[in-house]
């Protein structure tokens, strides 16, 4: 196949993903706005589903590029918006509940929305990509950014579940508040882990490619008040028990800062990141 028939290939699984995911997102919000289980079990079903053929655009386009799709700002909203889905399938089978899609999906759905805006056009990577670092780092902002997207859910969940009259229908499908509480406090974690191997990782490659670990480029910057946000929510959390309103409230805050950090820079700040 040609470069050309891979990129229609890959356009039409994106497409079907992206189809999947709105109409998941819409079933999440019947099930969640009706209480009702039928539409809940169809969006888990259809997210599943739209996952897979993401998955399968991802690797169409790694063929067709001839390298990881992580080097531009349609293949990293893309791989982001993929990236938050297979966080929250990881946390909705640990933890199965589904309410928790209503919240993840339409996040998704935006991201995903954001990259069909973008040019898909299958370029030559520039010289300072031509590195395995490229993969390491960009596959770790992937997984960080999809935790913290869950994290962001979930906290968004444990501040309307504390306004929630009590009914068998959310005792069975939203866990308590401390529950939540807990999970957010997992997501945050394991994304503070992969920020902080991005941070490093990036460091190292930079000085590999311009000869500077450090340059305060806009998305550098933004990327360490972001990891500087979490570590005070881990610190208050680990030393002085912070937990409850404000916890998820700082954890919605962190997120805004890495919705920033992507799309915010790239739009107002641009720099030597600008091409992701």
């Amino acid at each position: 196949m040609s470069s050309e028939q891979f990129l229609n290939v890959e356009n039409t699984l994106f497409t079907i993903a992206m189809a999947g995911y709105l109409i998941a997102m819409v079933l999440y919000a019947l099930f969640f706005a009706l209480k009702k289980e039928k539409p809940g079990k169809w969006a888990g079903i259809i997210t599943t589903l739209a996952f897979a053929v993401h998955t399968a655009a991802l690797i169409v386009r790694s063929i067709g590029a001839g390298r990881l799709p992580l080097s531009n700002q349609y293949e990293f909203a893309t791989s982001f918006a993929w990236g938050i889905c297979s966080c929250y399938l990881i946390f909705l089978w640990r933890y199965h509940f589904r309410a928790l899609g209503a919240f993840v999906l339409p996040v998704v759905f935006l991201i995903i929305g954001y990259a069909a805006m973008q040019s898909k056009e299958v370029r030559e990577l520039m010289p300072a990509l031509r590195s395995n670092w490229l993969a390491i780092h960009v596959s770790s902002a992937i997984i960080s950014y999809g935790a913290f997207g869950v994290s962001f859910a979930v906290s968004l969940m444990f501040l309307i579940r504390r306004k929630m009259p009590d009914s068998a229908f959310w005792q069975e499908h939203i866990p308590d508040e401390k529950r939540l509480d807990l999970i957010s406090y997992r997501a945050v974690s394991l994304g503070f882990l992969f920020l902080t191997f991005v941070i490093i990782s990036g460091a190292i490659w930079a000085e590999h490619a311009w000869g500077s670990y450090w340059s305060w480029d806009p998305k550098e910057t933004w990327a360490l008040i972001t990891w500087f946000i979490y570590a005070i929510y881990l610190h208050l959390r680990i030393s002085k028990g912070w937990k409850g309103k404000s916890a998820a409230l700082f954890a919605v805050i962190g997120f805004i800062c890495v919705i920033f950090t992507y799309i915010g820079v790239n739009t107002l700040l641009p720099g030597v990141h600008s091409y992701a």
